[in-house]
């Protein structure tokens, strides 16, 4: 039997996104709520997102050939997926996200709340 953990992998794989690495995003719960900041990379298998300037933590490094002094790194860690929405370019606030297919087959992101489309970055 899976355990606990692997279980929330799984269901988490099967996730879709909405939102792609560059992108405005708007974290909308925990710690960092009302933050701003772009996509800087998508985690799909763990249903997680990097996002620029949230999430900051810091990391010893020991000195090594390339980085000799070693130090304290700040780094941004990922948050959960659900926890960002898409901020919508022509009004600026965040926004769900609809998916509309053209005849040719292309898609397209339309923002529910202005009904205008979302380019991608």
């Amino acid at each position: 039997m899976a355990s606990k953990k692997e279980m929330k992998l799984r269901r988490r794989a099967k996730r879709k996104t909405h939102i792609v690495k560059g992108d405005q995003v708007r974290v909308i719960r925990g710690n960092y709520r009302e933050l701003e900041g772009t996509v800087l990379r998508l985690i799909p298998s763990e249903g997680r997102v990097v996002v620029e300037g949230v999430n900051m933590r810091k990391k010893h490094e020991r000195p090594t050939q390339a980085n000799p002094d070693g130090g304290i790194v700040t780094m941004e860690l990922p948050i959960d997926i659900s926890n960002v929405m898409l901020i919508d370019p022509a009004t600026g606030d965040p926004t769900r996200v609809k998916i509309d297919v053209a005849k040719d087959g292309g898609k397209e992101r339309i923002s529910v709340k202005s009904g205008n489309p979302i380019p991608k970055p």
